[in-house]
C-alpha cells in the first residue's frame, strides 16, 4: 500500500517495552524522535488508473514504474536507509496529511525538500516546507512543482529522485517507467461533475449559489474570479502562477479531488475550505457575507469530492498489489533484464515482509486470540519471502530459467497463503479496532521514549 515503510519505530531510540510486548528499533536513529510517516493510518487513498478506467490494463512500464515508486532503493542516503520511498509521501499516488518530520515540517502534511537531512547539497538553510501534492490527474496539471517552474514531468520526477532525495541517477528505463506510472494515475471519479466541470445531478440551493459566486468577477478587479484561475473545463487549473497573498508566485492547484488533499496552500497553512475562503475574502476584498462563504464552501466540497476517495486496508487489496507487481517479472525475466527483475523481486520482498507484520506475534499483547491462525499466516507470508529470495538468487547468478521456475513456485504458494491470511484477519491489523489499539500502544511507546531522552 506504500505507506511509510520505516514505521514509527524508525524514528525511535528505545529498547523493548516488555509490558506491551512491542519492540522499537534499538540504537541511534536516522530520523528524529517524533517522526510520523503515516503508518498509523488504516484507510488508504483509493488508487485509480487511466488505463484500467478505459477498459484496458496497466502496461509493463506502468507496473514497473509502480514498483520503482514503492522502492527505497530508488532514493539515496537517509531516505533509503529509513525505508522511505516515493510512495511514503505520495500514498497510492495521492498525498499524505500525516507525514511529519521534526525540524523539516511545521505541521503534519508538509516538509522541507531543501534541507540537509536528505541531500546536504540542496540545503538552503531556510525552513520553508511544502505540502505533499497529490499526483492524481498529473497528466492534466503541468507545469509541475508548487511554483510551476518545471514543464516536463520527466524532469520533475528526476529532480525529486536525484536532488531532493539524493538518489543515484535512474536508468532511462526506470525514469520512463516512473513517468508512465505517474501519468497513468487518474482522479477518483466524481459523479457530481459533468461536462465542462459543471455540477450535475441533485444540486442544492447552497451549491448552486456557490457556483455563481465562484464564477462572479471580483468587485475590485473584474478581470479576476475564482473560475478565472480554477477553470472548470480545464480540471480547475489554468497552468499559470499567481500571487494570492501567500508569500510568492505559486501555480494554481486543481480543485478536483481536493477534499482529500488537505492541508491547503503551498505550505499547508490552512486546514479547511472555510479557512481558504476566508483568506480570499480578506485578501481580495470580496465582501462575501457569512452565507456567501458557506455557499462557496459547499460548492468547493461538491466539486472536490470523489467516489470512494479512501478505502480500508485489507488482505485483497494487498494481494492485488503484490500480484500486479509480479506481472512485471513476466516481461523482465524472458527479456533477461536482470536489473528490472531484481528491483521487482526486492520490492515484492518488502511488501511480503510488511504483510507478515500485519499478523502480530504472540508477545504483542495488544492483540489477543487467534494465536494459531496468526502463526499460520506469518509462516505462510514468510514462505513467500523465501520463495522470492530463491528467484533473486537465480537472477543475481544470471540463471533466468531457474528464476522463471522459482516465480512459478511463488505463484503456486499464493492461494494457500491468501487463505491463511483471510482466516487470521480477525486477529490482525486488518481489523480496525485491533489496528487502532496496536498503534495507540506504539504512540505510548514513543511518548515513553521522549520522556527518557529529556
Amino acid at each position: 500500500m506504500r505507506a511509510g515503510r520505516a514505521a514509527l519505530s524508525c524514528a525511535v531510540w528505545l529498547t523493548c517495552l516488555p509490558s506491551l510486548g512491542i519492540c522499537a528499533l534499538p540504537g541511534s536513529s536516522l530520523l528524529p524522535l517524533g517522526t510520523d510517516l503515516g503508518d498509523g493510518a488504516f484507510d488508504r487513498p483509493r488508487e485509480v488508473f487511466r488505463s484500467e478506467s478505459a477498459g484496458g490494463h496497466k502496461s509493463y512500464m506502468v507496473v514497473l514504474g509502480d514498483v520503482a515508486f514503492s522502492s527505497p532503493k530508488l532514493l539515496g542516503g537517509v531516505a533509503r536507509q529509513s525505508g522511505i520511498s516515493c510512495g511514503t509521501c505520495h500514498v497510492n499516488g495521492a498525498s499524505s496529511s500525516l507525514f511529519y518530520i521534526p525540524g523539516l515540517s511545521t505541521r503534519h502534511g508538509n516538509f522541507d525538500t531543501t534541507s540537509p537531512v536528505f541531500n546536504p547539497k540542496t540545503d538552503d538553510s531556510v525552513l520553508d516546507p511544502l505540502t505533499i501534492p497529490s499526483l492524481r490527474g498529473a497528466h492534466l496539471l503541468a507545469p509541475y512543482g508548487h511554483d510551476g517552474r518545471t514543464s516536463s514531468l520527466r524532469d520533475f520526477v528526476r529532480n525529486v529522485v536525484v536532488n531532493e532525495f539524493s538518489g543515484p541517477e535512474p536508468s532511462p528505463q526506470v525514469l520512463d517507467a516512473l513517468v508512465a506510472y505517474v501519468d497513468d494515475i487518474d482522479f477518483v471519479p466524481n459523479p457530481r461533475l459533468g461536462a465542462g466541470g459543471r455540477l450535475v445531478g441533485e444540486v442544492s440551493r447552497q451549491e448552486r449559489h456557490g457556483e455563481k459566486l465562484f464564477n462572479r468577477p471580483f468587485p475590485h478587479d473584474p478581470t479576476l474570479s475564482c473560475a478565472g484561475c480554477h477553470q472548470p473545463a480545464e480540471a480547475f487549473v489554468d497552468h499559470r502562477q499567481h500571487d494570492v497573498g501567500s508569500g510568492g508566485l505559486f501555480k494554481t492547484p486543481t480543485l478536483r479531488n481536493a477534499n482529500f488533499n488537505a492541508p491547503y496552500f503551498h505550505d499547508g497553512r490552512f486546514d479547511s475550505y472555510e479557512q481558504v475562503v476566508d483568506h480570499f475574502n480578506r485578501t481580495f476584498e470580496l465582501g462575501l457575507s457569512a452565507r456567501d462563504r458557506a455557499d462557496l464552501t459547499a460548492y468547493l466540497k461538491a466539486i472536490g469530492g470523489g467516489d470512494r476517495g479512501v478505502t480500508a486496508d485489507d488482505v485483497p487489496t494487498r494481494i492485488k498489489e503484490c500480484t500486479d507487481f509480479a506481472t512485471a517479472l513476466d516481461t523482465a525475466i524472458p527479456q533477461r533484464d536482470a536489473a528490472a527483475a531484481i528491483l521487482v523481486v526486492d520490492t515484492l520482498d518488502r511488501e511480503w515482509r510488511e504483510l507478515t507484520e500485519k499478523f502480530p506475534e504472540p508477545k504483542d499483547t495488544t492483540v489477543t486470540g487467534g494465536l494459531e491462525q496468526r502463526a499460520k499466516a506469518r509462516v505462510a507470508a514468510k514462505a513467500m519471502v523465501l520463495a522470492l529470495r530463491e528467484v533473486a538468487r537465480a537472477l543475481e547468478e544470471g540463471h533466468f530459467d531457474e528464476a522463471a521456475a522459482g516465480l512459478g513456485r511463488y505463484r503456486e504458494r499464493l492461494p494457500a497463503t491468501v487463505a491463511a491470511m483471510e482466516e487470521a484477519k480477525s486477529w490482525s491489523l486488518f481489523d480496525r479496532p485491533l489496528h487502532d489499539k496496536h498503534f495507540a500502544a506504539m504512540q505510548t511507546l514513543l511518548e515513553v521514549g521522549a520522556l527518557k531522552t529529556q
